[in-house]
């Protein structure tokens, strides 16, 4: 979903629901990313009086010359700017937090080599997205890339000496009590993004052997794409894990804020398992307190979450929204079927890295292997994420909200389709970053869950062909 704001495609076309993404150069260059950055900070400036920004990239071919057409842009406005360099996602919004700036980070997460783009975040890491200033950030960037003449400037800013990743390693290990935990063997595949600096750092100083695989920083993803979502990614690390008898394995995407984990017999975790893990930990040690799942979660993490005294509460998919929901409801922690894990004590941002360890503690303290450590949070069949496209997204989910209301499904809007029969349901809804529709369906069994899934793709290609 773009920004609906009216200007020229060229920068237009790249805003997203919550970030900015496109190919380099033909849609995305250091013109548009010096506009960009002299954008956000006229916005950061409105919106909080900020004269200082905080700025990092990613390990992308395209991401140093991004970065510094970007912050030469923001210092254009008059705006400092704190440049970190090479960095994670979640380092830039913990490094938002300490300084107390609004941050932005190059990067395109698990896309291809091609593409880069840009997520931002107000002082605290507080989220801009299509709802929280975004729009605003395009309009100043059309304005300055309008007038835009000649060359682009050097940026004065260098980068900063702080040892970024040596205090963020530190905030990440007191999320859990190092004493209570045991040697494990652990497999870390980085997909040579930026978890291959920021794992080694955090685990410098845990009790765990590690076997990092593809850390080396490669902005091409040599072996693989670096999207932990498609199981064909994980084949690597299943591999490794089986070969060498470790406990457990951990997938990162390219800018390492997303993070997935394998059991010991090379079987991923849903996002939805890791979620309700979490939850329970983080609920034993804040009581009552609210925790955020997003609508496609399975219906196991509410009920984990009810079941340890806390209070569930659905959101939107996308972490500008998560965040926000975060700040209103004073959530002690948020979970998101993609990976995305939330904490309050990490300035309400997502960290993959934060949960992992929370996940390790909780192994050691259980005294099982993880194949069994998963079974309580893993109650019902899912289809996993399902995408296809469609001519007109919003005419095939009101065709099929239609049909379901009219089978008395429980029909709920909040994000995309969302339909409850008690003992089956289903998610239809359109991306915010890609052009697709996106179908995910939770039942009682895998064969109950396969043919709700045939039924309700049948009616999305019956919508779409009426359309």
């Amino acid at each position: 979903m773009s920004v609906a704001v009216a200007g020229p495609a060229p920068l237009r076309t790249i805003f997203k629901a919550y970030d900015v993404r496109g190919l380099v150069p033909d849609e995305l260059d250091e013109r548009g990313s010096f506009a960009i950055g002299a954008g956000f900070a006229r916005f950061a400036r409105a919106a909080e009086a900020a004269r200082r920004i905080v700025v990092a990239h990613d390990m992308r071919i395209s991401g140093a010359d991004l970065a510094a057409a970007f912050a030469a842009g923001a210092e254009s406005e008059r705006t400092e700017v704190v440049f970190i360099g090479l960095a994670s996602t979640d380092l830039l919004y913990y490094a938002s937090g300490v300084l107390g700036a609004p941050g932005a980070m190059l990067t395109a997460s698990h896309n291809p080599p091609e593409y880069n783009g840009m997520k931002f975040c107000l002082a605290g890491a507080r989220p801009v997205g299509e709802e929280t200033g975004l729009g605003e950030v395009l309009r100043g960037a059309e304005v300055t890339l309008a007038g835009l003449r000649g060359g682009i400037p050097a940026p004065r800013a260098q980068r900063d000496g702080r040892d970024w990743f040596g205090e963020f390693a530190d905030h990440v290990r007191s999320f859990v009590d190092i004493s209570s935990l045991v040697p494990l063997r652990v497999v870390a595949d980085t997909a040579n993004g930026m978890g291959g600096l920021v794992v080694p750092a955090v685990f410098a100083g845990l009790p765990f052997h590690l076997d990092l695989l593809y850390g080396e920083l490669d902005g091409t993803f040599p072996h693989h794409p670096a999207n932990p979502l498609e199981p064909e990614n994980l084949k690597d690390l299943r591999a490794r894990i089986l070969a060498t008898g470790a406990d457990v394995g951990l997938a990162f995407d390219g800018d390492a804020d997303r993070a997935f984990l394998v059991d010991e017999l090379g079987e991923p975790l849903s996002g939805s398992t890791t979620t309700a893990i979490v939850a329970q930990v983080m609920l034993a040690d804040h009581p009552g307190e609210t925790v955020l799942h997003n609508v496609i979660c399975s219906k196991a993490v509410p009920e984990v979450i009810a079941e340890c005294g806390g209070v569930a509460v659905r959101t939107r998919v996308g972490h500008s929204f998560i965040k926000a929901r975060m700040a209103e409801t004073g959530a002690v922690f948020a979970g998101e079927h993609s990976g995305h894990y939330y904490f309050r004590d990490n300035f309400g941002a997502d960290s993959g890295i934060i949960a992992a360890v929370i996940v390790l503690e909780a192994l050691c303290r259980a005294k099982v292997p993880l194949s069994q450590l998963r079974r309580p949070f893993e109650r019902y069949s899912d289809s996993g994420e399902l995408n296809s496209r469609v001519g007109d997204t919003s005419a095939v989910i009101d065709a099929v909200a239609r049909h379901y209301a009219s089978h008395g499904g429980a029909v709920d809007r909040l994000d995309g389709l969302t339909v409850d029969f008690g003992d089956w349901w289903f998610n239809l809804r359109s991306s915010n970053t890609e052009p697709f529709l996106r179908l995910n369906v939770e039942a009682a069994d895998a064969r109950s869950c396969a043919a709700r899934v045939d039924e309700v793709r049948r009616l999305v290609r019956q919508a779409d062909g009426a359309g």
